[in-house]
């Protein structure tokens, strides 16, 4: 059944894919768009986290895709990821609209992270209380929770480690880990 689902969407990539021979730059609008509503688990969820409702796709497309409140929003989280994609590839590589392409994964840098390595180790299980994580340098206390403050943490760093680190509002670890390693009253737990 889901076979017979895709029909009208690879049609539609079809019709996208031979209208691209006519045309020299691609933008978003000549990629075939579907967009996907799933309801929220829970409707009555409070916090910082309102769920994401709609998600706007790129047909053939994998990890091509926008999330929002609302399809507007959806669309927009996908242009600004499709405008990220054009800027950082070159034009020769551009998949052509409709056409089946597959991205490879990429993470994020971890150069400062890797400087302060087993800090971050002992900071996951200390701090975050995980048994280990994947932290890069845009990585945040932000990522590891759903609560409205990070006040927790921060809390929990001034203990273990004698630093103040809530003035970093955004929670990025890179420079929590550079704050407690030039700060640092007490030496790191063991």
């Amino acid at each position: 059944m889901a076979k017979f689902t895709e029909i009208p969407w690879q049609l539609l990539a079809m019709w996208k894919w031979l209208a691209s021979f006519f045309k020299n730059n691609w933008t978003l609008k000549d990629y075939p768009i579907r967009f996907v509503y799933r309801a929220p688990d829970d409707p009555h969820s409070s916090g910082r986290f309102k769920p994401l409702c709609w998600q706007a796709q790129i047909v053939n497309r994998k990890g091509m895709g926008g999330y929002g409140i609302t399809k507007m929003e959806a669309l927009d989280s996908l242009r600004k990821i499709f405008e990220r994609f054009q800027a950082r590839t070159p034009r020769p590589e551009w998949p052509r609209p409709g056409s089946k392409f597959e991205e490879l994964v990429t993470f994020a840098v971890a150069a400062k992270i890797d400087q302060h390595r087993l800090l971050a180790n002992e900071f996951t299980q200390k701090v975050l209380e995980l048994p280990w994580a994947w932290i890069s340098d845009v990585s945040s206390l932000w990522d590891f929770h759903g609560a409205e403050t990070n006040q927790k943490y921060h809390e929990r760093i001034r203990e273990l480690y004698g630093v103040d680190v809530s003035d970093i509002t955004n929670g990025n670890l890179a420079d929590i880990f550079d704050r407690i390693s030039t700060r640092s009253s007490k030496p790191p737990i063991k």
